[in-house]
């Protein structure tokens, strides 16, 4: 699953200070763990120097064989017994306050008497409080350890999203771009030099396109209107010799072959324009469209070049098919449509327009083979062998379907039937 940089970046600081975190707390854990256990070891040490001093100046503490309220005692030992270096270590001892064994910090020192006698103390300390204080220890790390990390966050997070508005107010701009529409040219300055060099590069980058654009539109209106007129010319005088009486029949049928071809090159002209223009967004003034009152009227224009074939044409409404839509681009859509239905329909054949909400449906006769689904919709793609066709009408539909995100035109083919299925989202 892709991420925005800001979240992308949040993660891996997270994982990185969690891991840098976690070892900086363990070291210092052990650190003051080390700390405290030198300071009781101290401690008893201090207290065995003490407890040997006050034995010499008063020997009734040689009695003391047991743990008192002054947690020492002292026990004479043998001769092989005998130590000279102290030992540390801990033990577990009854504790009456809490009715159970509690842990103790423990010195043995052996050391010999005023009289000569060896003898071994043995001092002791609760670690209890000790224990406490670590666990108290470690509560105020896991709080400090939690804390720091929202923090850093929180604090990178904020930073992050101040610092990447301009990268965004950037991205927002080249997303609303397009060929073609003039887009602000407001001077923006950003603080960041980054920022600033990449506005710099894309505006210089937009306004190369749009010079390339308007080089390229202009080439090909140019070319267009220039091929137009000999065209129109040629066509005129060829119309001026089929008039001369001189003419036999075999250089009449020339005559008018070349003039067929001729119109031809005009509409493949024209259409050519078209799908430039199309395919530039030269047509992006949009208003709500009723498909159904301009489906009634084109079927009305057409209905010479309809009666000529004798075609039965029903128009089903079983809905309203409204969108906001280019009117230009409708009309041509629809007339294409319709145009595609009755050129290729045979004569005395049904020609049927199912409309709902969401769907316009042409349903026509005609040859009794499915088109090719995969080419149908290419340039110059031909039904059979007509040489009448530039091939370019259906591509021109959708060319213009293609300017709509989620609309759809698709082929189908059943029994004898050819249908041409028009869909639109339900975003109006």
């Amino acid at each position: 699953m892709k991420v925005s940089l800001k979240y992308y970046t949040i993660k891996y600081l997270i994982m990185i200070l969690l891991l840098i975190i976690a070892v900086w707390a363990g070291l210092f854990y052990a650190y003051i763990l080390d700390e405290v256990h030198d300071n009781v070891d101290d401690g008893l040490r201090n207290r065995k120097i003490q407890i040997i001093k006050a034995v010499y100046l008063n020997p009734e503490l040689l009695n003391n064989n047991d743990f008192g309220f002054n947690e020492f005692k002292i026990n004479p030992i043998k001769a092989g017994e005998y130590q000279n270096k102290s030992r540390l270590y801990n033990k577990m001892y009854y504790m009456e306050y809490d009715d159970k064994d509690q842990p103790y910090r423990v010195l043995e020192a052996d050391f010999i008497d005023q009289f000569k006698k060896q003898q071994r103390l043995v001092i002791r300390t609760s670690t209890v409080e000790e224990d406490e204080l670590i666990y108290d220890l470690t509560t105020a790390l896991m709080v400090l350890y939690l804390l720091l990390v929202i923090s850093i966050v929180v604090v990178n997070g904020y930073l992050l999203n101040k610092a990447m508005r301009p990268f965004y107010r950037i991205l927002d701009k080249l997303k609303k771009y397009q060929f073609g529409i003039p887009f602000s040219q407001e001077k923006q300055t950003y603080k960041i030099s980054e920022f600033e060099e990449l506005n710099i590069e894309i505006n210089e980058m937009i306004e190369r396109n749009e010079l390339v654009f308007y080089q390229q539109k202009q080439f090909i209106e140019n070319a267009s209107h220039e091929l137009q007129t000999p065209l129109a010319i040629v066509i005129n005088k060829i119309d001026l010799m089929i008039l001369n009486d001189d003419l036999d029949k075999k250089n009449l049928t020339f005559l008018t072959d070349v003039k067929n071809d001729l119109r031809r090159m005009v509409g493949l002209n024209k259409s050519l324009l078209m799908l430039s223009k199309i395919e530039n967004s030269q047509f992006n003034k949009t208003s709500d469209v009723d498909f159904n009152g301009m489906i009634a009227q084109l079927v009305q224009s057409y209905e010479d070049f309809i009666a000529f074939k004798k075609i039965e044409v029903n128009i089903i409404e079983k809905g309203r098919f409204t969108a906001d839509f280019n009117q230009d681009l409708a009309d041509i859509l629809l007339s294409n449509l319709l145009k595609n239905a009755v050129k290729y329909n045979h004569e005395e054949g049904i020609l049927q327009i199912i409309v709902e909400n969401n769907r316009i449906t042409f349903q026509n006769s005609g040859i009794a083979v499915p088109l090719d689904k995969s080419r149908i919709f290419n340039r110059f793609y031909k039904q059979a062998a007509d040489h009448t066709s530039t091939g370019l009408g259906l591509s021109i539909i959708k060319t213009i379907i293609k300017q709509y995100p989620g609309w759809e035109i698709r082929y189908a083919f059943e029994g004898t039937m050819h249908y041409f299925i028009l869909t639109k989202n339900n975003v109006h």
